[in-house]
């Protein structure tokens, strides 16, 4: 415990420091949250600071000061980290996952913040009475539409071992986001005559044991649900699957270089490229006009070679391979 608070603490004084330090020099700052350690949502962060540095703005050019922290998936850590670039007026907070938004909106009004990898305010839950988005979000933004194409692909695919099709998922549900995406599956499953069995998962560390429980119910297939949870577990999530010769399907394209076998959905470079993008236009004209929310532009269909031959599964040709 006092390993931890030594690392909060000098995570906190570093930002401090920075902060003051590119304020004295006049150089705009650009305080980056990430909530968790995660090598696909890393992705995001790559494509945001390239969006910058392609429009002029990198701190090799010594025109903008990008301070990165991650809260490694804790929740007050997070907040603190976010206190402190709020109360140090950066002029720019970055959000990458979804909790780093929320945290971010609720702490300031007035700092831009583009988001990333996160979904619509509405999804969030952070719209007001008159269905508003808070007028200090922007970035890219992303629905639950594209859902629908990932898991209506599973039935194409992969034959029932007995009867009905049975598919298996996980989801926070302390993520908003992760809730409303696992009805709206179960929706759809009912429709494609698809039993789905979901079980609730509070943190990353309680992954295996909920993977291992639903992996008793004689499953045809995995859904890897969009939340934080599995992204951070899913090297668990794949092993148990792998170890009963279930496949897992996503909407989350960065998850099939980790083992998935198919998905359609975002490309989380290109996300984070995109909210980049608005950010360095802000910088160049230090207003929000003509800034907005805009929906994720690039989604990819991909497939794991690898896996595809492991379950001898023939994908379609509009799928692109990787590995």
């Amino acid at each position: 415990m006092k390993h931890q608070i030594l690392l909060v603490t000098t995570a906190i004084a570093f930002i401090l420091t920075a902060c003051n330090s590119s304020k004295k020099n006049d150089v705009a700052t650009i305080g980056f949250v990430d909530a968790f350690e995660d090598a696909t949502i890393a992705k995001a962060r790559t494509g945001f600071t390239d969006a910058l540095k392609k429009n002029g703005f990198s701190e090799d050019q010594k025109n903008v000061k990008i301070i990165y922290n991650n809260a490694q998936g804790s929740l007050p850590t997070l907040t603190q980290i976010v206190n402190a670039f709020v109360g140090q007026k950066v002029d720019v907070l970055a959000t990458c996952t979804t909790l780093s938004t929320i945290t971010a909106i609720q702490k300031t009004k007035t700092i831009p913040i583009f988001q990333m990898v996160s979904p619509t305010p509405a999804l969030m839950k952070a719209v007001d009475a008159s269905g508003k988005a808070p007028v200090n979000l922007f970035g890219t933004e992303e629905d639950l539409a594209y859902i629908d194409t990932s898991f209506s692909i599973i039935p194409k695919l992969i034959k029932p071992k007995s009867g009905k099709l049975v598919v298996g998922m996980i989801y926070n549900q302390s993520e908003p986001q992760s809730v409303d995406a696992m009805n709206r599956i179960k929706g759809l499953a009912d429709k494609l005559n698809i039993t789905l069995t979901s079980i609730p998962v509070n943190t990353s560390a309680d992954a295996q044991m909920v993977t291992q429980s639903l992996l008793t119910k004689n499953l045809d297939a995995f859904f890897a649900n969009p939340d934080n949870t599995v992204f951070a577990s899913f090297e668990t999530i794949l092993k148990n699957c792998d170890q009963k010769h279930v496949p897992i399907f996503t909407s989350e394209a960065g998850l099939v270089e980790r083992g998935a076998l198919v998905a359609f959905g975002a490309d989380i470079y290109q996300w984070g490229y995109q909210s980049g993008l608005q950010a360095a236009q802000y910088l160049k004209t230090h207003q929000t006009e003509g800034l907005k929310l805009e929906m994720v532009k690039v989604r990819k269909r991909v497939y794991n070679v690898q896996t595809a031959k492991k379950y001898n599964i023939t994908v379609p040709a509009n799928f692109e391979p990787v590995k």
